[in-house]
């Protein structure tokens, strides 16, 4: 049976370092290359480093790419990736909803599949098909998410994905007293089709989210928590063995979880 060659984008990130653990530790899967805009402090040996997307292209082409990046460079890396028939699955979040469908249309355009997933721990699913499953009975609801103070995007993509699912099943609301006022502008969060998203953003922690339903006289909150990156390798390791059957995009693992 044929390796399947995989490139990494952003060896260095700490979902980089783990992602290019498991694929070196991963029967099946061969890591070919990496891509680093600073090749100097890549610490692996024996894989070749590039600084740019195309320039690894050139160079050897793989059937997937990992993209543990930043926004700035995940919408680029997957497009290039789709053009040159490398199968990519994308770790990194921001993508509005014009460059998904912009993505899509491309996949089906050269049958190829890619996957975007916002959360990659199959734990953070599972939290999102069950928040989905209770808004039918709970539509009012809020989403706390907490992550690292490094991460560079709020809310997070997860929280994001969380709100999208809930919206398929929950009618349009607005929450809170018809006359509330923020004496402190953002004190009550993101409004998401009359949901309220709160990012927190401290030192210590890794990705956690709470969704938190109301109803007359009771609660219910959905909750999940990595504790460290590990946890989402998993979900990458499944991503890359299904892309490989895909001819078109998928956006969030639920859609491939049963």
């Amino acid at each position: 049976m044929t390796n399947v060659k995989i490139t990494i984008a952003g060896p260095r990130g700490r979902m980089g370092r783990e992602a290019v653990k498991m694929v070196q530790e991963t029967d099946g899967f061969e890591l070919i290359s990496v891509i680093d805009h600073k090749p100097e402090k890549v610490e692996l040996r024996n894989v070749p480093i590039h600084t740019s997307i195309e320039e690894c292209f050139q160079s050897n082409t793989p059937d997937v790419l990992i993209d543990l990046t930043v926004p700035e460079f995940g919408y680029k890396h997957t497009k290039t990736s789709i053009e040159h028939g490398v199968r990519p699955v994308v770790g990194t979040t921001g993508f509005t909803t014009d460059q998904l469908q912009e993505l899509k249309e491309l996949c089906e355009e050269k049958q190829i599949g890619a996957i975007i997933a916002p959360n990659f721990a199959v734990g953070a699913i599972l939290m999102m098909k069950f928040s989905k499953m209770a808004a039918k009975y709970f539509p009012d609801v809020e989403i706390i998410e907490l992550h690292h103070d490094q991460k560079l995007d709020a809310p997070s993509g997860t929280a994001i994905k969380t709100a999208e699912m809930i919206k398929e099943v929950r009618e349009t609301k607005t929450q809170g007293h018809p006359d509330e006022k923020e004496t402190l502008p953002g004190a009550r969060g993101g409004d998401y089709d009359g949901m309220r998203i709160h990012s927190i953003r401290l030192p210590g922690l890794i990705a956690h989210q709470q969704v938190l339903f109301g109803a007359d006289g009771q609660t219910l909150t959905i909750k999940h928590d990595s504790m460290n990156r590990a946890s989402f390798m998993s979900g990458v390791k499944l991503s890359v063995e299904t892309v490989l059957q895909l001819n078109t995009l998928v956006y969030g693992l639920e859609n491939i979880i049963e």
